[in-house]
């Protein structure tokens, strides 16, 4: 029997839905869910209002849980997919724990980690992918803002 081979979209409509869990908690909607061998092995999105933290962004979150599913803190067998490009804090993150594959949606024009203009902030293994269900993910951030005016 094959086994069904998810796509980067079924991935990212995933992230989507812990987006929406970050909206409906007056977080900035941003979500993120880590996959390993086919198989989502967390999910997290915004904490920051509910734990008053700044860190607690969706990649942190789930860099962290995925880190003790795996019992380790490397994922450099793993994908990243997260809604809105990754600040330099998350895109930090993400370096240190050698990802082997970073997709995000929607680029982040005011914080996203390409500001930068060096693409070694990650570990040069990395593959990375933008602009999966960009549309989706840019239109969730956008309405969050409108509300907030």
């Amino acid at each position: 029997m094959e086994s069904i081979v998810f796509s980067d979209e079924y991935f990212m409509r995933e992230a989507l839905k812990e987006a929406k869990k970050a909206f409906d908690a007056d977080e900035v909607p941003v979500g993120a869910v880590i996959v390993c061998g086919n198989k989502i092995i967390a999910r997290a999105h915004n904490l920051t209002e509910l734990l008053k933290d700044v860190t607690a962004h969706a990649e942190m979150q789930a860099i962290t849980s995925a880190s003790n599913f795996l019992n380790g803190k490397y994922l450099d067998e793993c994908t990243l997919y997260v809604t809105l490009e990754p600040c330099v804090m998350c895109a930090g993150a993400v370096a240190w724990a050698q990802f082997g594959k970073l997709v995000y949606g929607a680029p982040d024009t005011k914080r996203g980690f390409n500001l930068l203009h060096e693409k070694q902030i990650l570990h040069p293994k990395t593959v990375v992918k933008s602009g999966i269900l960009k549309d989706e993910c840019a239109a969730l951030i956008k309405t969050f803002f409108q509300k907030k005016r």
